[in-house]
């Protein structure tokens, strides 16, 4: 139960978000913005979270947009992780999304809810930071594209107000090798030890983490290093470790230490599963 009221909109054009976050936000009604809600509502539930009102954009076109055009794969912010599964237009996606969590709660979480998380695995990011997504986002100054790779640091920088609508990519992206995996304390659900994520491009190996650090990410240093096959594997696993964009994550889940064995053995069945794949 929320302990709390709130007030709920839902707008019938995607314009009017962002007029409507103003308005609301000019009032100090400290407005959210809603699609799936898993995160949203359990953390109100938790009171975590207050908010005087939400907007809900999980009914607009825009944002439950799926399917193929003029070259790329549009994916709305609302499409569910379940979604992304039962028609896998983009497999390493499916893959990924398929872990998050439980089968109940994926059919409401949302890409968009997953990779803006407040919850800082957001798994759902590793994909497009492969793919060298573009995002589409609507804002004050109205909609913006950018490319993924530099709006994400750590999390999705929104200005105030601001909501992603869209993330685009490559359809040639999407039919690539890959390699996927959740590594848990337990098998079947709960947070990840690790996901890595990883596809190969031109032969050349590209990958992404979360789980490992208190923030998702994609790292070209380390790529750098997972394709310079002058080193063994062995020598550049243990380069990549020096090369973790932050401090390891040392929690109730596990030890930094346990992580970074873990970490040791995924990167050596990706290179088994994707240095044997032809360029």
């Amino acid at each position: 139960m929320i302990g709390f009221n709130f007030d709920y909109y839902r707008p019938t054009d995607v314009t009017q978000t962002v007029q409507l976050y103003q308005t609301l936000a000019s009032q100090e009604k400290h407005p959210e913005y809603l699609a799936g809600g898993t995160e949203l509502i359990t953390m109100a539930r938790l009171d975590q979270i207050r908010m005087g009102a939400v907007i809900d954009i999980g009914h607009l076109p825009e944002a439950s947009a799926y399917g193929f055009h003029n070259g790329q794969l549009i994916i709305g912010s609302a499409i569910t992780l379940t979604q992304t599964s039962k028609t896998p237009h983009f497999p390493l996606l499916a893959e990924v999304g398929g872990e998050v969590a439980d089968h109940t709660a994926r059919n409401q979480i949302t890409v968009g809810g997953n990779i803006c998380g407040r919850i800082y695995y957001r798994e759902a990011v590793l994909p497009f930071l492969l793919a060298d997504s573009t995002v589409i986002t609507l804002g004050p100054n109205g909609f913006r594209s950018a490319a993924i790779m530099d709006v994400f640091d750590k999390r999705l920088r929104l200005h105030r107000g601001e909501w992603l609508v869209q993330l685009m990519v490559d359809r040639a992206i999407t039919t690539l090798p890959f390699y996927s995996v959740k590594r848990r304390k337990l098998d079947q659900i709960g947070y990840p030890l690790l996901t890595l994520a990883a596809l190969k491009k031109d032969g050349l190996i590209r990958a992404a983490f979360s789980g490992l650090c208190a923030f998702p990410f994609r790292s070209t240093e380390i790529e750098d290093i997972l394709n310079n096959r002058d080193l063994s594997k062995m020598e550049r696993i243990s380069q990549v470790i020096d090369k973790v964009p932050g401090p390891i994550l040392d929690d109730l889940l596990a030890s930094s230490e346990y992580r970074i064995f873990v970490l040791r053995n995924t990167l050596m069945e990706m290179f088994l599963a994707l240095e044997s794949e032809g360029a």
